[in-house]
């Protein structure tokens, strides 16, 4: 990724889309511990039983929008919330990952390059719509609700996950800046060399990071992505936020390890960070959901259904 693409790409939000994530697809799943193994399959049917529960399983054919390398969707199917699936993306590159680890799964998947604000299917084809952290990187978040409920049948649902709240996206990046901070300086300290990554790493991170603030579009307040999800059509709308301490642990964790150099930390680390998250989620949804305002945790999920009769939908 030239520095000439991204100048390029900074004042169209959608184009920025397509460069990042292409530039990211090739280490995505790395560089967000993403697998498709018992963790991960757990972790994806945990967030969508918490803001869908069990009913429905499985679903027949299901889309899932800004797939990335198909995470959420392969997940869910391997938890057996999903029987047959679909996967779209911006990004060639995603969508091109997605079918590539859906292939290693031995899952039934297809794919499509698509623009998640103008879906190329037609009315009524799918049961379900998932999606993870894809909605705040939207120019036009309602268009694609709307798009969402055409596509579904009458009496289906969508879930979508992972969106950035206001108030918890504003605490994680000041914890991940000041962390990047730390860590790049700290590495330069005598006798610390080895902890630095290669210049040249850090260049492309940081011509990644200049695109960040394109391709991230939004953060939601709660209350605002309900309004948004009735105002498309959508009944049965609920929305649910979950991640605070877990988010100020995580945030830093994540850049750290993208600071240092590929395979530094071993596996003993990866077990720390992973089971320490999963302790602060447990503090989080068990005792502080009950009296911390949901705006101030760092993810919001969101679901609803079409209705039965097409007439209910905005026209």
């Amino acid at each position: 990724m030239s520095r000439a693409e991204v100048e390029a790409a900074r004042h169209d939000p959608k184009q920025a889309n397509v460069l990042y994530h292409d530039w990211e697809s090739q280490t995505y799943d790395q560089k967000w511990s993403i697998s498709y193994d018992d963790r991960c399959i757990s972790y994806a049917a945990d967030r969508f039983v918490a803001i869908a529960g069990r009913n429905g399983w499985p679903y027949p054919h299901t889309l899932e929008l800004g797939c990335g390398t198909g995470f959420f969707l392969l997940n869910l199917m391997q938890a057996g919330v999903i029987e047959r699936g679909s996967v779209s993306d911006i990004s060639p590159g995603m969508v091109a990952a997605a079918l590539r680890n859906a292939q290693g799964l031995g899952l039934p998947v297809d794919g499509r390059v698509a623009d998640a604000e103008c879906v190329p299917y037609e009315d009524d084809s799918f049961d379900l719509v998932v999606g993870h952290a894809f909605l705040h990187h939207l120019p036009d978040v309602e268009r694609s609700l709307r798009e969402t409920l055409r596509v579904l049948k009458p009496g289906g649902r969508f879930v979508f996950a992972g969106e950035p709240t206001k108030w918890g996206d504003k605490v994680a990046r000041r914890l991940g800046r000041a962390t990047w901070w730390a860590c790049t300086r700290a590495a330069r300290l005598p006798g610390l060399e080895a902890w630095r990554r290669p210049q040249h790493e850090l260049d492309d991170s940081s011509e990644a990071a200049a695109l960040e603030a394109v391709v991230d579009q939004h953060t939601f307040v709660p209350a605002d992505l309900r309004r948004m999800a009735l105002a498309a059509g959508a009944v049965d709308v609920d929305v649910r936020t979950e991640e605070l301490t877990a988010a100020w642990f995580g945030w830093p964790v994540r850049t750290f390890e993208a600071a240092v150099p590929e395979g530094k930390l071993g596996l003993r680390w990866a077990n720390f960070a992973y089971r320490s998250w999963l302790r602060l989620s447990a503090v989080d949804s068990r005792l502080l959901s009950r009296v911390v305002p949901e705006g101030l945790f760092y993810n919001a999920l969101v679901t609803g259904v079409k209705p039965e009769s097409a007439e209910r939908l905005p026209g």
